[in-house]
């Protein structure tokens, strides 16, 4: 609009205001003024944009499960990973941009390892969760000593285990906050997934019901028919306090299961 100030327009612009939006826009350091920082927002709907992956915990351990997008009939199953081992005790499942997710695994690896060496005990879970978010955390931070990444982690993690407190699921965003669970589900399908959950989940469930329950959701969720080898599923039983992956037989087993029980 114009107004007259001593005999002479003004053009007061609302072009003003979204341009100022815009710088705020690129900037991963700097608040807007309604305290939001955009690039963390557009970072959390990419992993919205991920496949779907579940997790849940029960009093007999943790089940982790994810759906995986093979994009050609040429792609090799075995090659596309979104359940990974942390240490023996501690695994997670990813959504989001691989890439990122595996430097944030490479980072709590090696954390786990130095906890091992240093205290010569398992570290636990929330600590394990609590390195991974630091250096998600630390996005946009410059330095000589370590580099960092300019933008924020596009991915989100579900991390499960079982340590001296029990069975644990931990989920992170990019952010860096992380937050306990008992059931959680991230990724493209997460909405639909999330009601499902807190229909059918109790805190009686089963180590083999909560592997039942995870494969259900993938079916529900997934555009394309599940199968053995576009699903994966890894266990963390309290009995042994080890991860392990199901076998694409097991996840056979599993799906002839869910598939008798509709």
């Amino acid at each position: 609009y114009q107004r007259r100030v001593h005999g002479i327009f003004r053009i007061r612009s609302f072009s003003i205001m979204f341009q100022s939006k815009a710088e705020y826009d690129r900037g991963v350091n700097t608040f807007s003024p309604e305290g939001r920082i955009f690039q963390i927002e557009y970072a959390i709907e990419a992993i919205k944009l991920g496949s779907t992956a579940v997790g849940i915990q029960t009093f007999e351990g943790v089940v982790l499960a994810a759906e995986k997008r093979i994009s050609s009939p040429l792609l090799e199953h075995a090659s596309v990973n979104k359940i990974v081992e942390i240490d023996h005790h501690v695994g997670c499942v990813m959504s989001g941009l691989t890439a990122d997710a595996r430097t944030l695994i490479e980072h709590a690896r090696v954390e786990a390892q130095n906890h091992q060496f240093t205290y010569n005990e398992p570290m636990r879970v929330e600590t394990c969760t609590l390195s991974v978010c630091d250096l998600s955390l630390g996005f946009g931070e410059g330095g000589k000593k370590q580099r960092k990444m300019s933008r924020p982690f596009g991915v989100s993690l579900l991390i499960g285990g079982i340590d001296e407190d029990g069975p644990a699921l931990w989920h992170t965003d990019p952010s860096g906050t992380y937050v306990k669970f008992e059931a959680k589900s991230i990724g493209a399908g997460s909405e639909g997934a999330e009601t499902i959950l807190q229909e059918r989940y109790h805190k009686s469930m089963k180590l083999e019901e909560a592997i039942q329950l995870s494969v259900s959701i993938l079916k529900q969720s997934m555009e394309e028919k599940i199968n053995a080898t576009n699903v994966e599923v890894a266990v963390i039983p309290t009995s042994t306090k080890a991860f392990r992956n199901l076998t694409v037989e097991e996840i056979t087993t599993v799906l002839a299961q869910a598939q008798a029980l509709v």
